[in-house]
């Protein structure tokens, strides 16, 4: 028989047995908290870091883009609005029918998309809403939704709308990144776009910086400013005549230029059809964002001759008074070359050949000048150059047919057939008959501003002199007798100012390049005063209806154009 332990033995064994367990737990400590400090500290010393440090890369303001007024004011075409966007996490969102429904007594959202969205299950992050305002966001916050986010965003707002469109440009997605596209926003993106910067340093676990002594910041550069050289009511009184053409004469496409002749500078550049760069993914065709006034190449016709005629002036193989047997049509190279009308004026000047539109008088030029002096004019005038224009896609004429050995090119060449130019590269070309015989580059940015330092300015710059300046007054004297007297049977002529004018029109090659078809290119050309020029115009457009002639299609339009021009700078009357 085994006696009972006494009390003192019995507390003694559990005595023995805690500390024994507490033992073996202590080694357990030990030994985990050496794995975690020794074998495995670095380990998580950098997990430590990792959600201590604060990081965030600081995104710059985009640029904006100006025209100025002629009072000096800055009008904003493309500027960057501060707002809000909202999202969710479908792959923690609970009743999004629920949430749908307290978000729709704030906001307008699209049932179907939103539960669609909502749907996505393995998606942490999916915007429902774009630009929203600070009070709707407020609100949105306000109901405390969880996994419903209200985030700052920015997006480019064009206050113009369609108003120069082709030029401004606008900002667009290019795979995933935002990036200028087309125009000056395509063209100037490394300015407007800036530089990011960045901030980092510790944080406490609520989120606050610590250690400012030891955070870094490498602040973002903001993007620069860009002031064109547009003047805001001559581009829209330009665009409303265009808009005017459209409706009358249905044509298939066109644009106009208005500059400055002596400096190269452009106060109006428009081109249709045209777009809006606020909802740009609305236009069905990328064609429609292509400015054809720098990016596209015509044959222009009649509108060469004033240029053809100005080398034969100053190569002093014809003079205005110069006559020549005109017979209606000429025959070269096996080729039959024709007047508009297919009428002959018998002996006729030179003059006549611009007030009358003669291509047999254009190709009479042509063959006094010899073809190496129609290849040096026409490359002089800078016809197959690109001007330089800070513009994206900018394309250069073709004058190939003038390196054929056969008369009929430089026959037809004289009066614009067979060799094209862009409209910019036209208005250049003309411009050396309104400015003086020189070549002017033409700009389209009057300066970069770069706040903390010195603004980028752009002004006139001269290439070369093509013409002297008696040859250039000479053929203003011409074009002005044909504005005052042949244009619209003299009464396009202005009472109290000298214009200089001419129209072309000209048939439209087919795309095949064989052959022209029975459809027509309308072009207009002017400039006033005829002898101080302040203002050069060039107008074409594409495929009119039920016209046949550019001095009817165009004509009015030149009128209001000049006229409005010559009134709002004040110039003064020189009649």
């Amino acid at each position: 028989m085994i006696k009972d332990q006494s009390p003192e033995r019995r507390i003694t064994g559990r005595i023995r047995i805690a500390f024994f367990i507490l033992l073996i737990a202590g080694i357990f400590l030990i030994g985990r908290l050496f794995f975690l400090q020794v074998v495995s500290g670095a380990y998580y010393r950098t997990q430590a870091q990792r959600q201590q440090n604060f990081s965030q890369i600081l995104t710059p303001r985009r640029g904006e883009i100006y025209l100025r007024e002629r009072s000096g004011e800055l009008i904003p075409v493309a500027s960057t609005k501060e707002g809000y966007l909202l999202f969710i996490n479908p792959k923690k969102l609970e009743n999004p029918n629920s949430i749908l429904e307290k978000l729709s007594t704030i906001v307008t959202l699209d049932k179907e998309d939103f539960l669609a969205r909502a749907s996505k299950k393995d998606d942490p992050y999916e915007v429902v809403l774009h630009r929203l305002d600070r009070d709707k966001a407020d609100k949105i916050t306000d109901l405390k939704l969880e996994n419903v986010v209200v985030s700052p965003e920015e997006w480019r707002v064009y206050p113009a709308k369609t108003e120069a469109s082709h030029v401004v440009g606008f900002l667009g997605y290019k795979d995933d990144e935002l990036e200028g596209r087309y125009g000056i926003e395509r063209y100037f993106e490394e300015e407007l776009r800036g530089k990011t910067g960045w901030v980092s340093g510790a944080q406490s676990a609520g989120g606050i910086l610590l250690e400012l002594g030891k955070r870094f910041l490498s602040p973002p550069e903001e993007g620069y400013d860009i002031v064109l050289t547009l003047e805001p009511n001559v581009q829209a009184f330009l665009e409303k005549k265009l808009k005017d053409v459209q409706e009358e004469w249905k044509p298939t496409g066109g644009g106009a230029i208005v500059i400055e002749p002596k400096t190269g500078k452009i106060l109006a550049m428009a081109a249709f059809p045209n777009f809006d760069p606020n909802t740009y993914g609305k236009t069905e065709s990328l064609d429609v964002f292509v400015n054809p006034v720098v990016e596209g190449a015509y044959e222009f016709g009649s509108v060469f001759k004033p240029l053809t005629m100005a080398a034969g002036i100053n190569e002093k193989v014809v003079t205005p008074e110069t006559t020549y047997l005109d017979k209606g049509y000429l025959t070269l190279d096996g080729y039959t070359i024709k007047n508009f009308d297919e009428k002959g004026r018998g002996v006729t000047t030179m003059q006549n050949v611009l007030s009358e539109s003669l291509n047999t008088g254009a190709a009479f030029v042509a063959s006094k000048l010899g073809k190496e002096n129609m290849r040096k004019y026409f490359g002089a005038y800078g016809l197959s150059e690109k001007t330089g224009i800070t513009l994206p896609g900018e394309v250069k004429g073709n004058l190939q047919n003038l390196n054929s050995t056969r008369d009929v090119e430089y026959a037809t060449a004289a009066y614009g057939q067979g060799v094209t130019a862009t409209p910019l590269e036209f208005a250049r070309a003309a411009s050396a008959l309104a400015n003086g015989g020189k070549i002017m580059k033409p700009y389209i940015v009057e300066r970069i501003m770069r706040p903390g330092r010195e603004d980028v300015v752009f002004g006139p710059e001269e290439v070369r002199r093509v013409i002297t300046s008696e040859t250039a007054d000479t053929v203003s004297r011409m074009l002005v007798k044909v504005g005052d007297e042949a244009l619209l049977g003299g009464t396009a002529k202005f009472k109290h100012w000298t214009a200089a004018a001419k129209t072309g029109t000209a048939e439209i090659a087919n795309k095949d390049g064989k052959g022209y078809s029975d459809q027509y290119l309308h072009s207009f050309l002017a400039y006033a005063p005829g002898f101080d020029a302040k203002f050069l115009l060039f107008m074409y457009i594409e495929k009119p209806h039920g016209v046949r002639y550019a001095s009817a299609s165009l004509g009015p339009y030149y009128e209001q154009i000049m006229q409005f021009l010559l009134t709002y700078y004040d110039v003064p009357p020189d009649r």
